[in-house]
Order: structure tokens, then sequence, then C-alpha cells
């Protein structure tokens, strides 16, 4: 529950940083959030199947591959 908290206030602050940071462009703001909310579910959903297929002790996995395909996309975006 503490974990879930925490997760989820570090969304709110997340997407308030978001919204002020271009105060101007309303259907913009929202295309990041919708954007951000998506990563999130496919992000949940993909690790629910890897640990539902090979089981829970690979959770610590999964959460170190999503901070490499995130740190990754960073990069690759940084670089365009």
């Amino acid at each position: 529950m503490i974990w879930g908290i925490s997760g989820e206030i570090g969304a709110n602050i997340n997407q308030y940083w978001i919204m002020s940071s271009i105060p101007k462009y309303l259907i913009l703001k929202w295309l990041i959030l919708t954007s951000v909310n998506l990563g999130t579910t496919i992000g949940a959903s993909i690790a629910g199947v890897i640990i539902a297929q090979f089981g829970i002790k690979y959770i610590l996995f999964v959460g170190i591959l999503s901070l490499v395909i995130g740190f990754m996309c960073i990069i690759l975006r940084n670089s365009l």
C-alpha cells in the first residue's frame, strides 16, 4: 500500500510539472498526459505477463529491464 501511494504521489507531481510547463497549449498537455498514462498501462501489462509466465521471482528482472528500456528511450530522444 505504501508503494502504491508513493507511486501515485510521483505520478501526480509528474502530471503537475507537465501541465505547468506549457500553459498555453491545452491539447498538447492532454496528449502528453495520455502518452504517459498509456506507457504506464502498457508497462504494467507487460510486467504482469512476464511475472505470470515466469513467476514472482522475476520481479526484480522486470524492474531492471524497465529501467534499461526507459534509459535507452531517453538517450534515443536526446540524440534525435
